[in-house]
């Protein structure tokens, strides 16, 4: 099936289209429960009558210290490629990754912040209108982990509460024994909830998760926008059938029989 939107450039590439809502990393410390996109969603997709969702860009930060693999992670999923010697982020750079989702075309604006303290007055300001902050760690250095506090704290700041898909991301899982990556990822997870987010490791190096980070996150950016452009269009709040609704904290959204019916609150 295929949106009656016209698309924007040439066709994605098929590991950019989207049909089945993709898993969680971990169910302790996951976003939504669910296999399956909203009922609502599905069927407005279907009817092709996703208002202009398939025509926006929807804005994705991702920040944290230096050197823990920001650009790394975003030039493995859209470009593919690994560099051991890149350079450090200055001020800010972004990428545009288009997808298919459901049958419908969307797009992710991926900004990549720097992680040096000279350069967050600058980054800061590309903070405002994100839909999903990540927040990125360096699995062998724990401090980093720590820092990721007043990194989402800072982000938040320039965003309306409860707007805010929050992750939490673990790079350079390659360079972890299995058991010592477990140790870790124990902390990850408590911190990843106390943050209300959702937590995923990769590894930039090798490719491991990453392409299914990105997917999971373009899917319930997805799924937010066409729920909030049906509210919009509607002017009442979406029934609740299946038990699967976001519930976004200060908006209409809600939802019934998640586990974590409050983890997209952003504060």
């Amino acid at each position: 099936m295929r949106s009656s939107l016209m698309p924007l450039g040439p066709p994605v590439s098929r590991d950019r289209i989207i049909t089945n809502f993709p898993k969680w990393y971990t169910p302790d410390a996951c976003l939504q429960l669910k296999e399956h996109f909203h009922g609502q969603v599905s069927a407005a997709c279907q009817r092709r009558n996703t208002g202009t969702v398939g025509l926006k860009l929807s804005k994705v930060v991702v920040v944290g210290d230096l050197y823990v693999g920001k650009t790394s992670l975003i030039h493995r999923f859209c470009k593919n490629v690994f560099d051991r010697d890149y350079k450090a982020t200055i001020g800010v750079d972004f990428e545009i990754e288009r997808f298919e989702i459901a049958g419908i075309p969307y797009s992710l604006q991926i900004w990549d912040t720097a992680g040096q303290e000279k350069f967050k007055c600058i980054a800061s300001a590309y903070y405002r209108g994100a839909q999903v902050i990540i927040t990125a760690f360096d699995l062998t250095d724990v401090q980093t982990l720590e820092h990721t506090r007043q990194w989402l704290e800072d982000a938040l700041r320039e965003n309306e509460a409860g707007s805010c898909f929050i992750f939490l991301v673990g790079t350079k899982k390659d360079l972890l024994s299995v058991a010592a990556c477990e140790q870790t990822e124990l902390e990850a997870v408590h911190l990843a909830n106390e943050m209300q987010a959702e937590y995923w490791s990769v590894s930039s190096k090798t490719g491991e998760n990453v392409k299914a980070f990105f997917s999971r996150v373009a899917a319930l950016a997805f799924e937010q926008s066409v729920l909030q452009d049906l509210e919009k269009r509607n002017g009442t709040r979406p029934q609740v059938g299946d038990g699967d609704l976001i519930r976004m904290e200060g908006s209409s959204l809600e939802t019934q029989e998640n586990k974590r019916p409050s983890s997209l609150s952003c504060c």
